[in-house]
């Protein structure tokens, strides 16, 4: 059956490798990967890795099995390494895949040893107390005889530039560069890159701004990728001092044209979101009024042409939507689920 959803994600390609081309090149002479893990942040990651394996990026990271299986074939040249490590639910589905593995523990690399497993990544502990082996277990002799392609660690405030964990992960992860061999080292997502090529070892991991965050506040150069366009289910006229939606919150102040978007925090759409935001539709903007319900919302669109049947646009700001809700750009942008149509340009 054709898509026919009243709701849409307008995904700009083109933003999407200028995005990257720019962590690239602040990557130093790094290589450049891509988290792609949570299906691309939520924008579709078959057609997000297809977008920049094209324009060079040949390391890719999701965190399941199921999602390395969900991205089917991989394009030519193409890597992919699976964050979550090998539980031994997943061993058989490891073993039969090209990506690797990211070991986390001890248990996982004796399992992935004793299965006879190839090439693999390793996640080092460095400050952060998440996944990975700690520092004392890697120069134990766990890891002799590994084919470690990537040995990692991640950092845990790299988004405040200033945070004294940021120079302490940095020289945990440079000594133990010293006395573990792999492939290759890496260390920094997309906050880490901004903390300069100091961070940037052999290949970087971002993810956030590839998308379209910020990963530190006041930084400079993701553009957005992502817009929602919802189609307008029915315009009605409300009398002047009438309500509009639950708690009757908004009364208008004059007769106004209200127009009723498929769109509502079912969809990803919080209450949070509302104040302040507005549609646009052939360049006016049209306040969002009433409270946000589950599957639609309402937005004044007195002087403007737009009638049942038309889209209109909501942009995904994606700091002034986490400003304005409390919650974190990364919470935003995976929030929006399955009821959108993925539509890239």
């Amino acid at each position: 059956m054709a898509n026919s959803a009243p709701l849409r994600l307008l995904l700009d390609g083109s933003a999407l490798v200028a995005n990257w081309r720019w962590l690239a090149g602040l990557s130093g002479g790094a290589a450049c990967g891509a988290a792609v893990k949570a299906n691309g942040y939520g924008l579709g990651a078959r057609a997000v890795v297809a977008r920049l394996a094209q324009a060079g990026c040949r390391d890719f990271f999701v965190a399941t099995w199921a999602e390395a299986a969900a991205l089917g074939p991989l394009p030519a040249g193409a890597r992919l390494a699976v964050l979550h490590g090998v539980r031994a639910e997943d061993m058989a589905d490891a073993m039969a895949s090209a990506a690797r593995p990211v070991l986390n523990s001890a248990s996982q690399v004796a399992r992935w040893n004793a299965a006879g497993g190839g090439a693999c990544d390793v996640m080092v502990d460095t400050g952060m107390n998440r996944l990975g082996l700690s520092l004392a277990e890697a120069r134990s002799g766990l890891l002799d005889g590994l084919a470690i392609d990537t040995l990692m660690s991640h950092l845990a405030c790299a988004d405040e530039p200033g945070y004294p964990l940021n120079a302490r992960q940095l020289a945990a992860f440079a000594a133990l560069r010293a006395a573990v061999p792999a492939r290759r080292y890496s260390l920094a997502n997309s906050a880490g890159i901004l903390l300069g090529t100091d961070y940037a070892f052999d290949l970087t991991r971002p993810g956030l701004a590839l998308y379209g965050g910020l990963p530190v506040a006041g930084a400079t150069g993701p553009s957005p990728v992502a817009a929602i366009e919802a189609q307008i289910l029915q315009v009605r006229t409300v009398a002047a001092g009438e309500s509009v939606g639950y708690g009757a919150t908004w009364r208008a102040p004059g007769e106004a044209r209200i127009a009723v978007l498929n769109l509502g925090y079912a969809d990803g759409y919080l209450r949070r979101f509302a104040e302040g935001a507005f549609a646009t539709a052939e360049g006016r903007a049209l306040p969002l009024v009433g409270r946000v319900s589950m599957d639609l919302i309402a937005v004044d669109a007195s002087g403007s042409d737009a009638g049942e049947g038309d889209w209109v646009r909501l942009g995904l700001d994606l700091p002034a939507l986490a400003a304005r809700s409390g919650l974190s750009q990364y919470e935003v942008l995976t929030g929006l689920n399955d009821r959108f149509e993925r539509r890239w340009c």
